[in-house]
């Protein structure tokens, strides 16, 4: 059985409650293994207010979830019974099971959230220091703070003007000492 991706259908509003009631879910009924990544889609827009930048998250297709499934009988009646879904989009009938995203459309929604279809192995840890070898902090060492796989950015902290001061960096702008 292969993982692929699904659009789930929510009330509107309640993508966010919907994401944090799936992945309880799939915790409390030990689901880890057929249901992986629970993606609201939202990309980041720049809003101007009172003459002020704002960046600001907006939903790509309010009402919808996405959902990386092993999908069998109970994955699926794991996802529909989440408190706040309606159904899946593409199935067919109510007993029926739904189609899922083609690998393209995925890859170019996850791209279009800042996201990558397939992770990449993070080889670091918190706290460890790393270089930066590219952007405006290039040649600045820091410790590592946080680590966001699924977005693939870093925040280190490094020594600027005697302080320490976290930056978020990609993956790809540093490198191990």
């Amino acid at each position: 059985m292969e993982k692929n991706w699904y659009v789930v259908h929510t009330y509107s509003g309640y993508e966010n409650k919907v994401k944090a009631n799936l992945e309880k879910r799939v915790e409390s009924m030990g689901m880890q293994d057929k249901i992986f990544r629970v993606v609201v889609p939202e990309e980041e827009e720049t809003e101007l207010k009172n003459g002020k930048k704002k960046i600001v998250k907006k939903k790509v297709f309010p009402g919808y979830v996405l959902v990386e499934i092993i999908m069998t009988d109970d994955s699926w009646y794991v996802v529909r019974n989440t408190p706040g879904v309606t159904g899946f989009v593409g199935s067919a009938g109510h007993g029926s099971k739904p189609t899922p995203l083609l690998p393209e459309e995925v890859t170019f929604l996850l791209k279009r959230m800042g996201m990558d279809e397939r992770p990449i192995e993070v080889d670091f840890e918190l706290k460890e220091t790393v270089r930066v070898k590219e952007g405006p902090f290039t040649n600045f060492t820091g410790a590592i703070e946080d680590i966001d796989a699924d977005k693939q950015k870093v925040k280190v902290l490094v020594n600027m003007f005697g302080r320490e001061t976290p930056v978020e960096l990609d993956f790809t702008q540093i490198e191990k000492i």
